[in-house]
């Protein structure tokens, strides 16, 4: 048996500290905030509740693995699992709305057809069979293997088989997102629809690899799901699953640094000075640990770089505590396309929130987020630059952007602002302070293509017995990567550098 100690309590920690505790490992959790889950966060006030992290879980199968390897509980048992129809109602920017089916192509396609015009759906189907060929390309090394000694050839090579268009006597192949959406969709709003899946996780579709087509994928084959009483739910029961294996968490613990004995790491030191020794320490952001170690780089000169936290793209979210019922039939998450593409998308190279941004809706109709069936609460979201490029501090500076959301977001619910009760504002800013993401950014999924700049550094590190878990880490950020992330990192550490990857 082992000693094992974990920095973090975000979903990647907690899922690596309950498959490391199933195997016969004594597991320490040190955590610097007072709770667990990261970024998968809950506020309430006034008998309100609302997520302020993730409000829908993809590929569920990430987590019904965990539960079935660490106990005897499924996760249907531990949590409510729902499936969301329609996956998402979208506000397009000339007003035409469309709700899409989840997980189904005919309805998706059909749906498309009636609001966008006749073959509009066959376009989108067609987009999403090669999606499917780029999912099945990057699926295992992007997901369920470590990231592979050689990974230069997921920098090099694009997965996404687009097909060769012919322009003035030349062919021509797209390689980014935008590029996809340009010349094979060959519709604007349906460009908006690709899009605002790499946008949804900080991504430029001007710069994302044309291998971010797995985004969208991902949602039409796997579905949209909730969990009732909020996402937050699915975190209690995965610390609730570690608990039972008999996981100990430390709370408000900060740690400064790893120590190390004869080149390997042997346990960590937090603020107070208190030292725990350990056989393996499993930290978060491949940065962080950089620190805390000392030494000037983890990884191979060659390797992805870590310094990322920095660069991502952060969040706004607004939460809204509103009088009156919601109507019956809503969609519960819509998507308000931003009326002026361009100038939203010149964020990412100006560092400033845009005039019109797009933003998501969350409207679960679940009474436990609800103080009765006469409010409402729901969850507005926009993505935008993180601390490293704007002052999210400044005084007026997340009031104004969230009046801009509210303003936005009324294009699906009319006459949202006179409904507000109050509402609950938080920025880069909150999430730096709760989840010590530098800079408040989001860490995005790792994607094969655009020369690795979007791959995540290994799990392993130069420094034996040290590894890395989490959304900074491979395979990324998201939900079922950090689930996957700590199904990696527990089976490198139980089976050794062979291991091969999750069955």
């Amino acid at each position: 048996m082992a000693r094992i100690v974990v920095i973090g309590a975000g979903m990647g920690a907690m899922a690596a500290a309950a498959r490391l505790a199933v195997a016969g490992h004594r597991v320490a959790v040190y955590e610097r905030a007072a709770t667990y889950g990261g970024a998968v966060g809950r506020f309430e006030r006034d008998g309100f509740a609302f997520d302020t992290g993730p409000g829908l879980l993809q590929l569920p199968a990430v987590y019904r693995d965990l539960f079935v390897k660490t106990g005897k509980e499924p996760l249907e048992a531990c949590v409510d699992l729902v499936q969301v129809d329609p996956a998402a109602r979208h506000v397009f920017a000339d007003g035409t709305e469309v709700s899409l089916p989840n997980a189904s192509h005919a309805g998706v396609v059909s749906a498309l057809d009636e609001a966008l015009g006749a073959a509009a759906g066959e376009r989108w189907g067609d987009f999403l069979v090669r999606a499917r060929e780029a999912w099945d390309r990057t699926r295992r090394p992007l997901l369920e293997e470590p990231l592979w000694p050689n990974w230069q050839v997921l920098a090099e090579r694009e997965p996404y088989p687009a097909p060769r268009q012919r322009r003035l006597l030349r062919t021509r192949t797209a390689r980014t997102l935008a590029e996809v959406g340009a010349w094979e969709l060959a519709d604007p709003r349906l460009a908006a629809l690709l899009e605002s899946h790499a946008l949804a996780y900080g991504l430029d579709p001007r710069v994302a690899p044309a291998s971010a087509a797995v985004l969208p994928y991902m949602e039409h084959a796997f579905g949209a799901w909730y969990v009732r009483g909020g996402i937050r739910e699915l975190a209690r029961a995965v610390y609730e699953r570690c608990l039972a294996r008999r996981v100990e968490f430390d709370f408000g613990a900060e740690v400064v640094s790893v120590t190390e004995k004869d080149g390997r790491a042997a346990g960590l030191e937090l603020r107070d000075g208190t030292v725990a020794e350990a056989d393996f320490v499993v930290g978060g952001s491949p940065e962080r640990l950089e620190e805390m170690t000392g030494h000037g780089r983890l990884y191979e000169a060659d390797a992805p770089e870590p310094g990322l936290a920095s660069l991502s793209c952060g969040k706004v979210v607004v939460c809204l505590a509103l009088r009156g019922p919601r109507e019956p039939g809503a969609a519960h998450r819509t998507v308000v396309h931003t009326t002026d593409r361009a100038g939203e998308l010149d964020l990412f190279g100006l560092g400033t929130p845009p005039e019109r941004p797009t933003v998501w809706l969350h409207r679960p109709d679940d009474p436990q987020l609800r103080p009765d069936d006469g409010h409402e609460s729901v969850v507005l979201t926009a993505t935008v630059p993180s601390l490293a490029h704007h002052d999210w501090a400044a005084a007026g500076a997340a009031d104004s952007f969230a009046d801009r959301m509210v303003a936005a977001a009324e294009r699906a619910i009319p006459g949202l602002r006179e409904r507000v009760l109050w509402r609950e504002v938080r920025t880069p800013v909150d999430t730096e302070r709760e989840t010590g993401a530098e800079g408040g950014g989001v860490p995005a999924p790792s994607l094969a293509g655009a020369y690795g700049t979007l791959l995540r550094p290994a799990n392993t590190t130069r420094i034996p017995g040290l590894f890395t878990v989490g959304g900074w880490a491979h395979p990324g950020g998201g939900l079922p990567h950090a689930g996957m992330s700590g199904a990696l990192v527990a089976g490198l550490i139980v089976e050794g550098p062979d291991f091969r990857g999750s069955q």
